[in-house]
């Protein structure tokens, strides 16, 4: 069975963070752009008990850098919406972040993808129900239902459908997290034309 549109946005690993200042990225600016196209989309936003869903990141160093949690009612994020993520431990279901705001709860699935393809600079995280049930019905790459969200099961599930496919960019589904799908690519614009290009199937 899904998870209900409540269980989103609980951070389910442990989080070991340095508050600092916002993070740099050449290309953080676009990503906040992209970000703000997918909240006027709703796909990515806060469900109206308050819970929001919807995540970006971009690769950076050994880690990435990704949209904070508790930040989906918020339009424009600029800087202080994101933070690194240094490292992560699958094993000890452990997030070491830094920066103005504590992590996205999908941060280890994010750390995952990157982790499985080095072409992967971008990873988008959205929420619709339409297109997930399509997709779903379409035969999209997917995890199992029966795993959760923010999980190490749902890292690695990621990361082995990601490793199965290396090509730079694609859409995956997460059939255990209910309206949940995830876009990664070579650039930021290529993950963004994956939903795109989705939402006109």
């Amino acid at each position: 069975m899904s998870n209900s549109p409540r269980d989103d946005g609980v951070i389910k690993y442990q989080a070991i963070h340095k508050d600092s200042s916002v993070p740099v990225h050449l290309y953080l600016n676009q990503l906040d752009e992209v970000r703000t196209k997918l909240f006027d989309m709703g796909l990515v936003g806060v469900y109206s008990d308050g819970i929001g869903y919807g995540n970006v990141s971009i690769r950076n160093e050994a880690g990435c850098i990704i949209s904070g949690t508790a930040t989906g009612s918020i339009r424009v994020l600029g800087a202080r919406g994101y933070c690194y993520v240094r490292a992560f431990d699958l094993m000890q279901n452990t997030v070491k972040t830094e920066g103005p705001v504590l992590a996205s709860s999908e941060s280890m699935t994010h750390c995952a993808i990157y982790q499985a393809n080095s072409s992967v600079q971008c990873v988008l995280h959205i929420h619709n129900r339409e297109l997930w049930l399509k997709l779903l019905d379409h035969g999209c790459k997917s995890t199992p239902a029966h795993i959760p969200y923010g999980t190490p099961q749902m890292a690695v599930s990621m990361a082995t459908l990601v490793a199965a496919n290396l090509g730079p960019s694609n859409l995956l589904v997460m059939a255990g997290h209910d309206e949940g799908i995830v876009a990664y690519g070579h650039t930021i614009n290529s993950a963004f034309d994956q939903i795109q290009a989705a939402l006109n199937i």
